[in-house]
């Protein structure tokens, strides 16, 4: 058992899950154009928010027909907004294999009080899509954030559906492909995969959704920050860079600049390059060790950007304290910063590997892992 400290050591330690590392070089002075002080109302701050509208179509490849619009409260609140606004016409489906998922379950059966069919499975596992009745409205995240698992593709999501899909791609817009055609309601944060501040969020409408808005009225009051409509009609505005509430202009601007980023680096295909690149050098280290592995049950799920493991070895009897163990000491040797497991998932460690992150830091990291394993496997040992 190695416990010698590792040589090489990752140049940026920032692994959290969200908000996630900036972009490669990122500095303030790239921030210098923001149109501070200024209305977001006034001619400059509208420009700035059409031009991140676009760029976000351009480069997710969003149908020429699809709204794309910025709204408050990151990916929680775009979330919140199509539940509250378009739920209820139809009968509805809600899945959910990971803590975010499960909220939203909550929020249609606790709070809308829908009658909803709700398909659990557990950490590391996904639900059976097959099972799905695509004829009502569906609800799920694409990637499970405290999870570390995914939907693979969207073959499942049949072309002649009844109902809306609405999907938390929060954790997967920028780093997987998504199948435009088989998504009425997409919604992500750009803190996640692009780097960007907290606070906004981005929802994305197909043409299926707006009809829904324009035509059926929930039965339930809607708050000012959730209508999408005015007397009947989508508020198109929205839509365009008029946004419902105030947006920090900073935020913004840090977005434009991820956003011009991703274009230097080959757009979608390059970010998703890098995240795929990311993932595979966790994959590579731990592939034949007997004491760390996956959460993802099947490899084809496995995340590759919220990429969370698990330690495996029987001399381990408090997993969630060894965990936290191991974090900390990463965090104390500054190799990783914030790379423990979410609060409600199984112990283990949850590495981000979106699309921001260096594919050197990741290959530099893992060693330390182990370095840390080991060290806490020797505590152990001492305490015995």
């Amino acid at each position: 058992m190695a416990l010698t400290a590792p040589a090489a050591r990752p140049v940026n330690p920032r692994f959290s899950s969200g908000p996630c590392a900036k972009i490669p070089g990122f500095s303030l002075d790239m921030l210098a154009d923001a149109p501070l002080g200024r209305s977001h109302r006034a001619a400059a701050g509208k420009a700035k928010l059409k031009e991140s509208i676009d760029l976000t179509r351009e480069i997710l490849g969003v149908p020429a027909d699809y709204r794309i619009g910025i709204v408050p409260a990151s990916d929680t609140g775009a979330v919140e907004m199509a539940l509250w606004s378009l739920l209820g016409a139809r009968p509805v489906e809600m899945l959910a294999w990971e803590s975010f998922g499960e909220g939203w379950v909550t929020d249609v059966v606790r709070q809308l009080k829908l009658d909803a069919t709700v398909r659990k499975a557990p950490y590391g596992e996904i639900v059976d899509f097959a099972e799905v009745d695509f004829d009502k409205d569906v609800v799920f995240t694409w990637n499970g954030t405290t999870s570390g698992v995914r939907l693979p593709n969207a073959d499942v999501i049949p072309a002649d559906r009844e109902g809306l899909t609405i999907c938390d791609a929060t954790s997967s817009a920028f780093a997987m492909e998504m199948d435009w055609a088989k998504l009425d309601v997409t919604t992500f944060s750009w803190q996640k995969v692009l780097g960007g501040e907290g606070g906004h969020g981005v929802l994305i409408l197909s043409p299926r959704a707006v009809e829904r808005l324009e035509t059926y009225t929930p039965a339930w009051p809607l708050p000012k920050i959730f209508r999408l409509t005015s007397k009947g009609k989508i508020s198109e505005g929205i839509f365009v860079g008029e946004t419902i509430n105030t947006p920090s202009m900073l935020c913004v601007e840090d977005y434009l600049v991820a956003l011009k980023w991703a274009q230097t680096i080959g757009g979608l295909k390059g970010l998703i390059g890098r995240s795929e690149a990311n993932a595979n050098e966790v994959k590579s280290f731990i592939a034949d060790k007997d004491w760390i592995a996956n959460l993802a049950v099947d490899p084809a799920t496995a995340s590759c950007t919220s990429v969370c493991v698990k330690f495996t070895d029987p001399r381990i009897t408090d997993g969630a304290a060894f965990a936290k163990n191991v974090a900390k000491r990463l965090e104390g040797e500054g190799v990783a910063l914030d790379a423990g497991a979410y609060r409600d998932a199984p112990p283990g460690l949850r590495i981000w590997c979106g699309a921001t992150v260096e594919q050197a830091d990741v290959r530099a990291l893992m060693p330390w892992v182990e370095y840390a394993f080991n060290a806490e496997i020797a505590a152990l040992a001492v305490a015995a």
